[in-house]
């Protein structure tokens, strides 16, 4: 048509792709939902120790490597080989107490999986033989080393389920109980020291109440009148004495 240019096809692609970048595609960079599912956790009514213990068994039950045991967490390993392919899963349980419920232990866990590809490398070096001159001889050798392509968290719930189960076989049948917290008082304002009070023997050491002087006789009141005794007479009044008048008066 006249008026009209057609471009060429490569020039229509460039464009196209072009435009597409220009919009902006949106990265996904992560896929988490944060899902109100027990995946991970579990609940349990042992003591975090004892379920600690119980989940060190449960892996050691099934191959892994143990690198880390505690009360409250354990960390283990498991390697697996498909020919040129490496599989490592690191997996790791954390048991704390329970914050709602009857149960008192809840466990956490995840596990990680690592994927290792082998990679053979060429590399060649020179031999300079000095007796012949300037002559090199190359030297080649491949040297094999594992490399890192793809690491992830396993989402599988069956996964974790069947660890559950394992886990469960190796709970005591006996339940610990933490003991209670003794009732504390209400403490003094000002606190006083407390002393014992001594026994009457311990006085004086070396002294027995028994070598102590005798307390001095008490003294007896004055004894009774008999009955039909006459009353003593009371002393008679003091009479006044006459003023004396002065002299030459």
């Amino acid at each position: 048509m006249p008026g009209h240019r057609f471009l060429p096809p490569l020039a229509l692609l460039a464009l196209l792709t072009g435009c597409a970048m220009g919009r902006g595609v949106p990265e996904r960079s992560a896929f988490e939902t944060f899902e109100s599912a027990n995946t991970y956790s579990r609940s349990f009514d042992h003591s975090p120790a004892q379920t600690c213990e119980a989940a060190r068994r449960a892996l050691l039950s099934q191959g892994f490597v143990v690198g880390r045991a505690e009360a409250d967490v354990v960390e283990a390993r498991k390697y697996f080989q498909h020919d040129d392919n490496h599989e490592q899963v690191e997996f790791r349980a954390v048991c704390m107490p329970q914050l709602r419920g009857e149960q008192q232990t809840v466990v956490f866990v995840n596990a990680v999986q690592d994927r290792y590809v082998l990679r053979r490398s060429n590399t060649s070096a020179s031999l300079g033989v000095s007796a012949l001159g300037s002559v090199s001889l190359p030297i080649g050798s491949i040297e094999d080393s594992l490399v890192k392509v793809a690491s992830e968290t396993l989402q599988d719930s069956n996964f974790y389920k069947r660890f559950f189960a394992v886990l469960e076989r190796f709970l005591p049948e006996e339940i610990e109980r933490p003991a209670r917290p003794a009732a504390q008082t209400q403490p003094m304002l000002f606190p006083v020291q407390q002393y014992p009070q001594p026994t009457p023997g311990e006085l004086m050491p070396g002294v027995r109440i028994e070598d102590l002087p005798a307390p001095p006789p008490a003294v007896s009141p004055a004894p009774a009148q008999p009955a039909g005794a006459p009353e003593p007479a009371p002393p008679a009044p003091m009479q006044p004495v006459p003023a004396t008048p002065p002299a030459g008066g």
